[in-house]
């Protein structure tokens, strides 16, 4: 806190506070319609949108990361609410919503005190594009029906579809119609108007309908009372950590990596960098916060962390007066905003959740790699066909597997020398012209050699050696960062074996760390100092000067 407060310059004064209202001008709409994603009343948006943004404002690294829910954390948290409040009764579902988001911060919290920043990229990008695919696609079928006027019973993803289909006929046209105007005003905005914050547009133009056109009295419904004044005192109810702690755990780890993802992405050369392991101070202590007053677990948003950098934010006083804001319209507008149509907020949240689908990227991930392809389709269906928690848990399980693949089947080359050059490449079709020697196999290992694919790499060098049938055979291990204990012993059994066999191994490039150890291995007393070179130039030359023919 002091830190930024110490370096504040006066000329950042005016910038901060046109961005910190624009900015709140955008997310007070969306925080409440978040909320609503999440089963809750619409001020527990509002309540994030107050204390963790003020909060994370006083503590976190970023200048401009703006903190409160996002529709990924709101999805999250309703499905994990539904399995002690399925019937969304208040006196049971706000207890746990303390519990849950105090679980959350406090996970955070400990993730800083155990040094856990590194887990911000855990999940890969193609998982998390899949992943976030999939959150977009549940979010909007879960609104459409507010959008339609319908109602029926929730479920699993394909059940909510059957009863939407089911549900058609029995649309609301007038409802549809206010969504279709506010969504039609929120597009045609964000195209043509963009300095005017177009969500505080469309929930005003919904209100005055609201109120001139008596819209309620022909069936629009409204989101209905929202206490004003501060925020009362709310109490977790720790008999439910048992229950929720796992599902805590996820949006610690969800929270954790859209805010430095975010916070990253915004942050520009000239200042300081994130810091992984403050921002789970920050946002841990934010979130807590947020508990006591019914807030809801808290984490960095894409679209209003761009309009606040957008709208000239220089500092975190851009948060504090987005912060200050929201008290504003606790305290003085909350009989207006509850005229705001259902229909309304759902338009909101379909409009903005939409940018979690996209098609560009599953297209760019399949023109690079297939394989990773196939990794965003599983993060995408575990979402789908198991639910937004245990997708989670699909996501984290599809990247693990992802790196153990990686891990455990290491690059091995077959190298030839380019004519008249030091350069030794990989042989290929394009390469066919590149030199080679008779007796002489040259073969290049890269990343770590440990227990878990010493067996596979042995797997693949054993037919590699018997289809060229050479006297020597040249490892280069310059691409070798770590040669593990059991990768050594095994290697120096092969070594053994190809002696007997009459083939001599020759190590080449070996980093100091690598050589130290071999050196002191009964593979370095096998090979001695004339079977280990510097690089590949040199054991060329040793191998021609044996073999001069």
């Amino acid at each position: 806190m002091f830190e930024w407060i110490r370096n504040y310059r006066g000329e950042w004064l005016r910038p901060d506070l046109v961005a910190g209202l624009v900015t709140g001008a955008v997310i007070i709409p969306k925080a409440m319609a978040y909320a609503t994603v999440a089963g809750l009343p619409v001020q527990a948006g509002l309540y994030t949108a107050f204390l963790p943004m003020l909060v994370y404002a006083l503590l976190g690294s970023s200048r401009v990361l703006s903190v409160s829910t996002t529709t990924t954390l709101g999805i999250l948290t309703g499905a994990q609410l539904a399995i002690v409040a399925p019937d969304g009764n208040p006196a049971v579902l706000l207890p746990a919503l303390a519990t849950l988001t105090l679980l959350v911060g406090a996970i955070l919290a400990l993730g800083a005190l155990l040094r856990l920043g590194f887990l911000a990229n855990f999940i890969s990008e193609p998982v998390l594009i899949g992943f976030k695919a999939g959150i977009g696609f549940v979010i909007v079928l879960d609104q459409v029906p507010k959008l339609l006027g319908v109602h029926f019973p929730k479920g699993t993803f394909v059940g909510n579809l059957q009863s939407l289909l089911a549900s058609l006929p029995q649309t609301s046209a007038i409802t549809l119609a206010v969504a279709g105007a506010t969504i039609a005003l929120l597009l045609g905005m964000e195209r043509f108007v963009k300095r005017l914050p177009a969500p505080l547009v469309a929930v005003g133009a919904s209100i005055a309908a609201m109120a001139l056109l008596g819209l309620e009295a022909r069936g629009v419904e409204s989101i209905g009372a929202i206490p004003g004044g501060l925020p009362a005192l709310m109490l977790p109810d720790l008999s439910l950590i048992p229950v929720l702690w796992p599902g805590a755990m996820g949006i610690a780890l969800m929270s954790f990596t859209e805010t430095v993802a975010v916070g990253r992405a915004f942050g520009r050369p000239d200042e300081p960098p994130l810091r992984a392991n403050r921002e789970l101070v920050a946002t841990g202590l934010a979130t807590a916060a947020g508990a006591f007053i019914g807030g809801m677990p808290a984490g960095g948003g894409t679209s209003q962390t761009a309009v606040n950098r957008l709208s000239g934010a220089r500092s975190q006083l851009s948060c504090l007066v987005t912060a200050g804001l929201t008290l504003l319209t606790l305290l003085l507008l909350a009989p207006l905003v509850s005229l705001m149509p259902q229909a309304t907020l759902a338009a909101i949240v379909i409009v903005y959740s939409i940018g979690l689908i996209e098609p560009a990227e599953f297209r760019a991930i399949l023109g690079v790699r297939r394989t990773e392809f196939i990794w965003t389709l599983a993060a995408f269906a575990g979402v789908i066909l198991l639910g937004t928690l245990k997708g989670i848990l699909v996501a984290i399980i599809v990247s693990l597997v992802a790196l153990a693949q990686q891990v455990a089947d290491p690059p091995v080359y077959v190298l030839g020398r380019k004519r008249g050059t030091n350069v030794f490449r990989p042989i290929s079709p394009e390469n066919a012209g590149d030199e080679t020697y008779p007796g002489l196999l040259m073969i290049r290992l890269v990343g770590r050699l440990f227990f878990a694919n010493a067996e596979r790499v042995g797997e693949r060098l054993r037919p590699l050696v018997a289809a060229a049938n050479p006297g020597v055979v040249a490892l280069d291990l310059s691409g070798m960062f770590d040669l593990e204990y059991t990768a050594l012993k095994m290697l120096t059994e092969a070594e053994k074996r190809q002696r007997e066999r009459g083939v001599v191994l020759w190590l080449v490039g070996l980093t100091p760390e690598v050589l130290a150890m071999v050196r002191r291995s009964p593979l370095g007393e096998a090979l001695g100092d004339g079977r280990m070179f510097f690089n590949l130039e040199d054991a060329v030359a040793k191998y021609r000067e044996l073999h001069p023919g």
